[in-house]
């Protein structure tokens, strides 16, 4: 069997929560190796202990999603997107109509008439057959402004394809198109993608390819060398799947391996480089993941953080069979800063492969993962069932809460996204070539949700409801909403609004993840009972937020409301 129980806790009760929402007892949860039998699902070790000091619950939403989800994307209609790879054999689920996908060019079915791409209602908790007919192994993603899906990239026949989708309502037949007149310029395989400010996407780096470029391009323009991308190159490439900010000057922040620049992409001009992370490598497959903390009106969004945790030893994904153990720590940075240096912090547990996903309070929540190894097929083990939140506001040592655990491990080829009413969807796992449903870590079609402690029932009498709001708004326009809330807020009350973007998560990197704490005015009662009109200001450019659709959400005290969707342009 691989890994043992983890006897001891590996954090001790922890600090008092910043706000009155989650804080509870701290109580330890044990799990130990156990086997389970759930229809296709076998052999799965339940191998992780820790004590958990901050709640939260786990609700299966489907036994079956027909697919392992590698990528993963939330829709302004309220659907996710799921997308695993073509060159893996029949899925287990048939697309509709006895359609069947007949590619040559495959490399395990050249007749396939099972889908790799599904629609997810979690409305329903059901999907949809996609079509998706070159591979997307291993392949890149973002929104276009219009909301439109773009997905880039990928192994073999689907190295420089471009594929679109245009979302649709669960109840419509919306399906993914590959476009005959745009390519990539170079293949790109475990690349990373980035909305722009005027709309286009740039897509940067992949495997042995040490360029970008964009989509849609301009009149003869060629792709770009960044010769960043071979420097940080070493012998087991921790270089893939850079993590790829926009910052809200405009310029990029590109971290690789251990190193980061800050590129202008419009000169193609390096202006800075920063000092290299302590630790292990943090890219693929060392699998560490990264987000930008968020952007705040208060400082004209003018601060930038960077965090990243987790990781893998280097030689870790060259040595496999070593099991070492994989990186324990957190780096934060002030990347705006006139002197940026890293502020390391130790995570309650070691962790690579985990997901870090921005939530409706700011907080970060990283979930998902390993103890051991790298990312590979059966490349690790000891896998992390326990998801951590990150507090950024608290004081040094007190920002890490661990809430309760999964009992479905999620390694190599997992996701995590948030979705409109808070919860954070959890789908994928393959450790393995192919779809393998024995052993240890079987492939892992099982979707579940997690849900924070803000969403818990007890709360219910103080979340916010948005009554009214405008469905677009423009950089630096004032707009008001109309909140409900159930309990009237006292004299001085500021009811927080947030703009969150819709990523492509993929490999523990959400691509193009951003949140902004947008300015607001005081709640004012509008003369309708529980009714409060907050007046709010768009972000004011955007290079602080690309033109796209977002999810904004009301946080009250540290509840967020359901989100509603606002197109910024």
């Amino acid at each position: 069997m691989q890994g043992m129980v983890n006897r001891t806790p590996l954090a001790g009760p922890g600090p008092a929560m910043k706000t009155a929402t989650v804080g509870m007892l701290p109580r330890l949860v044990l799990l130990l190796a156990v086997t389970q039998s759930l229809g296709t699902h076998k052999s799965v070790m339940l191998v992780m202990g820790q004590t958990v000091t901050g709640g939260g619950s786990w609700r299966l939403l489907l036994e079956n999603a027909g697919i392992a989800s590698m990528h993963t994307a939330v829709t302004r209609f309220n659907t996710v997107i799921f997308l695993d790879r073509t060159n893996i054999g029949e899925s287990q689920i048939s697309l509709p109509k006895g359609r069947c996908r007949n590619n040559p060019q495959d490399q395990k079915a050249t007749r396939d008439c099972s889908a790799h791409s599904v629609m997810f209602d979690p409305s329903a908790n059901t999907v949809r057959p996609l079509f998706i007919f070159t591979d997307t192994w291993c392949s890149s993603g973002q929104f276009f402004p219009n909301g439109t899906l773009v997905q880039t990239g990928g192994d073999n026949e689907g190295l420089r394809k471009v594929r679109t989708l245009k979302p649709c309502l669960a109840s419509e037949t919306c399906d993914w198109v590959e476009s005959n007149d745009t390519s990539l310029q170079n293949g790109r395989w475990y690349s990373s993608n980035q909305l722009l400010p005027d709309g286009r996407m740039i897509i940067v780096g992949g495997r042995q390819v040490f360029t970008y470029e964009f989509i849609p391009r301009r009149a003869a323009e060629g792709t770009f060398e960044l010769p960043f991308l071979q420097q940080t190159n070493d012998a087991q490439n921790d270089n893939y799947y850079p993590f790829v900010h926009l910052l809200p000057d405009g310029r990029l922040y590109i971290f690789a391996n251990r190193d980061s620049i800050l590129l202008d992409y419009s000169t193609n001009t390096v202006v800075r480089t920063y000092p290299q992370i302590p630790g292990e490598p943090r890219n693929y497959p060392s699998a560490g993941s990264s987000v930008m903390l968020a952007l705040d009106s208060a400082n004209n969004y003018n601060d930038v953080e960077i965090l990243i945790c987790g990781g893998a030893r280097f030689g870790a994904f060259r040595n496999s069979a070593a099991q070492f153990g994989a990186s324990q720590t957190c780096g934060r940075m002030m990347v705006t800063g006139i002197s940026p240096r890293w502020a390391m912090e130790e995570m309650p547990t070691r962790r690579c492969m985990g997901d870090m996903i921005l939530l409706p309070t700011a907080d970060v929540l990283i979930i998902n993962g390993a103890q051991n190894g790298s990312q590979g097929w059966g490349f690790a083990s000891l896998p992390v069932l326990n998801p951590v939140a990150y507090l950024p506001g608290n004081a040094l040592g007190s920002r890490f809460l661990t809430y309760r655990a999964s009992t479905i491990p999620r390694m190599y080829h997992a996701t995590a996204v948030l979705i409109p009413d808070g919860r954070i969807l959890v789908a994928g796992s393959n450790t393995h070539q192919f779809y393998t449903f024995t052993g240890a870590f079987p492939t892992e079609l099982r979707v579940e949700a997690f849900s924070p402690p803000y969403t818990a029932s007890v709360y219910s009498s103080h979340r916010p409801r948005f009554i009214s709001y405008p469905h677009q708004v423009r950089y630096g326009q004032a707009f008001s909403v109309v909140i409900g809330l159930a309990t009237a807020p006292s004299n001085g009350t500021v009811v927080n609004l947030n703009l969150v973007s819709c990523p492509f998560t993929t490999h523990s990197f959400a691509q193009g993840q951003r949140l902004l704490k947008l300015g607001v005015t005081p709640p004012v009662d509008t003369g309708v009972a529980q009714q409060y009109r907050i007046t709010v200001t768009a972000p004011p450019r955007a290079t602080v937020a690309p033109p796209s659709y977002y999810m904004l959400f009301a946080n009250n005290n540290g509840l967020p409301s359901r989100a509603v969707w606002v197109q910024i342009s």
